[in-house]
């Protein structure tokens, strides 16, 4: 006779009336909220996503309008800048203009040696105020013609230069920054037709004092 070990061949007690799937442990199963939980995640990243494209395109679009913006502000200081060195420049050839004469007697009184005394101060007194105003005297003897700037009153021939010169200062001409407001006005002298130049006459002389046959 054997004795049984108790623990081993039992079967625990079941309820009468339950299948013995019923006492089986069960796997779990997710719920509906479970199961929609990622899919609403997705959704919502997605939706993030959008709003952030059209955040990125909207700040896009307003820096590019704040640099156009910028490069009007900065184009129209320029151009009120330019325009009231330009008014400034009209207002100073106005009055300037009105005192080429006393400057062209103030010059011609220095050449003749009659600048003394009291009317040598005042009249470099306006000289320097001028200067101040940006006015500038040009027109130099022996420079080349340029009617731009030159106005030609007496014309002759001269058989040492090799363009048309200005030969004489009869008017100094007068700017103010790029601006002339009085042409300087001047004697010019153009080469003599079938003349050889001076410079030209000198360097064949040159030529033919070291010349000579070489010796081959």
């Amino acid at each position: 006779m054997t004795e049984e070990t108790p623990g081993f061949d039992e079967k625990p007690d079941v309820p009468s009336g339950a299948n013995s799937d019923d006492v089986e442990p069960k796997a779990a199963t997710p719920s509906e909220e479970e199961v929609a939980a990622p899919a609403g995640d997705v959704q919502q990243t997605a939706a993030l996503t959008a709003q952030l494209d059209q955040v990125r395109t909207a700040l896009s679009e307003r820096t590019a309008d704040l640099q156009r913006l910028q490069a009007e502000y900065q184009n129209y200081r320029r151009r009120v800048e330019r325009d009231r060195v330009t008014v400034k420049e009209v207002a100073a050839a106005g009055l300037l203009t009105e005192l080429l004469p006393v400057l062209d007697d103030v010059g011609r009184a220095r050449e003749h040696g009659e600048l003394v005394g009291g009317f040598k101060s005042v009249a470099e007194s306006l000289e320097t105020v001028v200067a101040k105003l940006g006015l500038q005297q040009f027109g130099k003897e022996g420079e080349p013609f340029d009617p731009t700037i030159h106005e030609a009153l007496m014309h002759s021939y001269a058989p040492d230069v090799t363009e048309t010169t200005c030969v004489a200062i009869l008017q100094p001409g007068y700017r103010i920054g790029e601006r002339t407001i009085r042409p300087a006005r001047v004697a010019v002298a153009e080469p003599q037709p079938g003349a050889t130049p001076a410079a030209a006459k000198e360097e064949k002389a040159d030529d033919e004092e070291s010349g000579g046959t070489e010796e081959v």
